[in-house]
């Protein structure tokens, strides 16, 4: 998965057609979050295409329209079908599961919280050593509306780039934190006529489907409790993290962003900074971690022109991705609102592993884009 992770790192610094494809894709999700916004604006039109769209809104409120749409493909067949099949190559590659294998793009374009509830099916049916698996994945992804703001601040061909290089390194991470053995019948894909789908009451107890549009409703219902789940969680990581910023504050400590910009100042002179250059970068990445990537790439967008091409990648391909601590609540209320008490203690049992991963998948990719680019 290396070798082939540098080979399209090369592809995709090099070849304007790399770019092209990925740029294709990510469109082709964003126009999906276009049309949720306009059932958004129906109701709250005052709240929807402003200037500072609320993360609420722009993030959270989608999920009504992306999880029935995908629901939807699952009752017809459509998308797992698509998974086994995007699955089985993907796996042929990374010799992952092929479920963990489809997952690792989904995530990449639809986002963490929408690929995982659009996943819910599966994720009820998999063990809980692979549910931890994916909510360790989550913390690498990005949202494709998203990219079109990345895009307006920082260079756009090392986000686009960044995308696909994180999808093989999320697998090659989670694959050495939390490595799992999958037997050939568990590495299998949900149907709504499976064992998973009976086990979690979306089937008739004789084993045919739900009337259809009773099914729709249920998963409108599910997505709208997904969102309060999600945003609740959201509220209360971020006001968690700015106690602590106040206690370190009160006690004449310096501040989480500083104390993770130290800790990661040898990581970023490993990248290839010189001292002084890895100072200025580690604080970048510890204020990503603290806050989120849009906090950095407004705070370098005026000057980023200025910087050295190889810190320019480098940096642009670490922010490219939601690993942050507030994105460990998305995820965890997300998971709560999905899957068994039994699976929710397994993922909230590693909140470390989750961040540490989110960090070791940013600084892989930054590490492989940054080769080339000096």
């Amino acid at each position: 998965m290396v070798v082939f992770n540098l080979l399209m790192a090369v592809f995709l610094t090099k070849v304007p057609v790399g770019r092209d494809i990925i740029k294709m894709l990510a469109d082709g999700f964003d126009a999906l979050v276009q049309v949720a916004y306009k059932g958004i604006a129906f109701c709250i039109p005052s709240m929807v295409n402003v200037k500072n769209m609320d993360f609420f809104v722009s993030a959270l409120l989608p999920i009504l329209l992306v999880v029935p749409l995908f629901d939807i493909l699952t009752y017809i067949g459509f998308l797992p079908w698509v998974i086994k099949w995007v699955g089985k190559i993907l796996s042929f590659i990374t010799r992952q599961p092929k479920f963990e294998s489809f997952f690792a793009v989904e995530m990449m374009f639809l986002g963490n919280t929408e690929a995982l509830a659009v996943s819910s099916l599966q994720l009820k049916q998999m063990k809980a050593s692979r549910n931890v698996t994916l909510a360790m994945m989550s913390m690498s992804c990005v949202t494709a509306s998203m990219l079109g703001s990345y895009m307006q601040m920082m260079p756009a061909q090392f986000i686009i780039t960044a995308v696909p290089i994180n999808v093989i390194n999320a697998l090659i991470v989670t694959a050495m934190l939390n490595p799992v053995e999958v037997t050939k019948s568990e590495d299998t894909i949900a149907t709504m006529n499976g064992s998973a789908a009976k086990e979690s009451g979306d089937i008739e107890a004789d084993g045919k489907k739900e009337p259809f549009f009773s099914f729709l409703g249920d998963s409108i219902l599910g997505a709208g409790r997904l969102v309060l789940i999600i945003a609740a969680n959201v509220i209360t990581f971020v006001a968690l993290a700015a106690l602590i910023d106040k206690i370190l504050a009160s006690v004449h400590i310096w501040s989480m962003e500083k104390i993770l910009g130290y800790i990661m100042y040898p990581f970023a002179w490993l990248l290839g900074m010189d001292p002084h250059s890895a100072l200025q970068l580690g604080q970048y990445m510890g204020t990503k971690l603290v806050t989120n990537e849009f906090v950095v790439m407004g705070k370098v967008s005026p000057i980023v022109h200025t910087f050295a091409p190889h810190f320019k990648a480098v940096l642009t391909v670490f922010l490219t991705s939601f690993a942050n601590l507030a994105t460990i609540g998305m995820i965890i209320g997300c998971f709560k609102g999905i899957v068994n008490k039994e699976k929710n203690d397994a993922i909230s049992k590693n909140v470390g592993y989750m961040l540490l991963s989110g960090i070791l998948v940013s600084l892989l990719s930054a590490a492989m884009v940054g080769l080339f680019v000096w």
